[in-house]
């Protein structure tokens, strides 16, 4: 394995991770609530009354992010090695991983983790097991 050191980005990474973290600790600490993605829209889907709002004012956070990052330079390009079945697939996937194990990375990796939540753990090492089991199928048994 080797790194592209000409597209290595260290600093913009460490921002936006940055900003991640005072992200969910705001939620959490400011509306006691956990900035878990997939939470946030199936609370939209299936509403409350009274709880649109913030979700709502989240959502429109995570689309206009890319519209305040265009104001300072040129969006990145993504470089997307899949066909569209496979995009498809592991969309499906992807989405009934996350309703199977109760919550998605950014729930679990980010706010559960901060919490020493042990499921997040679990669900965690789960997800990354997973990750590193199919890169490795794909591309070395697989040689996609």
């Amino acid at each position: 394995m080797t790194i592209d050191w000409t597209a290595f980005t260290p600093w913009p990474a460490l921002a936006g991770g940055v900003l991640i973290g005072l992200a969910a600790g705001m939620l959490v600490l400011l509306a006691g609530r956990i900035a878990g993605i997939s939470g946030v829209l199936g609370g939209l889907l299936r509403p409350a009354a009274g709880d649109v709002g913030w979700r709502v004012a989240f959502i429109g956070g995570l689309v206009a992010s890319p519209l305040v990052w265009r104001l300072w330079g040129p969006l990145p390009l993504p470089h997307i090695a899949a066909s569209d079945a496979m995009l498809v697939a592991a969309g499906l996937l992807v989405g009934l991983g996350t309703r199977w194990g109760a919550g998605c990375t950014s729930g679990h990796g980010v706010c559960g983790l901060s919490r020493l939540s042990p499921r997040s753990l679990v669900a965690t090492a789960c997800f990354m097991a997973a990750g590193f089991v199919t890169v490795y199928v794909l591309r070395h048994l697989l040689g996609g």
